[in-house]
């Protein structure tokens, strides 16, 4: 069956507008091209299950910015930014996360965990707390806003440091340092929460959207992203992980 320039163009402005209404606050997602070709291209009932969308997108908003400056979402899988992802190749069934390079990234951090630092199991990762559960004055905040995760939370407490054995420690920094400064570790803050790994940038950084898109290029190579051969002992990686290690201890 051929599909018409109009159906092509229908469907092309659907998915448009799906990604925008994910991404984008609700009064600019109205002032997008997606939505503005929706409303002359699309049937009646395209447009109101976009209009529908919309507005469970606007329920799930708080508002608020977290530590990072993120919002926080007031819930998860029910139409805003954070949904539960999968994290291939481990036995975490999913986590919430903010969907797009917030997603590629946290994703990416918990697999190298999982194969480098310590095998994971069903249960050991947090993504998204509600924003009534967690301490707003603390990075954990950031976790309502789909930007951070924490990792075996009851083995690593708020508050105490040396979880980690040394060989586990580089690991951890190498993941830091390949990721380009856009995670940062809770293990590094005043208070410490060593289960804690959340994004360092705030919205529309391009350095975040360099570092996903460097990561999803890398899952189309055999060999390349989390789980591939890293030597995280080589000078090259080691020196920028004690640089950029020193940069964001600084910075706590």
């Amino acid at each position: 069956m051929t599909t018409s320039r109009r159906t092509f163009l229908t469907r092309t402005a659907v998915i448009a507008g799906a990604a925008a209404a994910a991404t984008l606050p609700f009064s600019e997602y109205l002032a997008s091209p997606a939505y503005a070709a929706g409303r002359y291209a699309e049937p009646k009932h395209v447009r109101e299950a976009a209009r529908r969308a919309l507005a469970r997108r606007e329920r799930t908003r708080s508002g608020e910015q977290g530590p990072n400056g993120w919002e926080m979402e007031l819930a998860a899988d029910q139409g805003g930014a954070v949904w539960t992802r999968p994290v291939p190749g481990t036995p975490i069934e999913g986590v919430a996360v903010r969907i797009g390079d917030v997603e590629t990234v946290l994703v990416h951090v918990v697999r190298r965990f999982h194969y480098e630092v310590d095998e994971l199991r069903r249960g050991d990762v947090v993504g998204w707390r509600s924003p009534d559960s967690v301490r707003r004055t603390l990075p954990e905040a950031n976790q309502a806003s789909g930007t951070a995760v924490q990792i075996r939370p009851g083995h690593y407490p708020s508050g105490v440091k040396g979880g980690f054995f040394a060989p586990q420690q580089l690991v951890i920094r190498d993941i830091l340092a390949e990721l380009g400064g856009v995670v940062r570790w809770g293990g590094d803050d005043r208070k410490p929460d060593e289960s804690l790994f959340y994004l360092a940038v705030k919205p529309g950084s391009p350095l975040l959207a360099e570092v996903a898109g460097k990561l999803r290029g890398w899952e189309k190579v055999p060999g390349k992203g989390a789980g591939g051969p890293v030597d995280v002992r080589s000078d090259k990686r080691r020196s920028a992980a004690k640089s950029l290690a020193r940069k964001q201890q600084a910075a706590a």
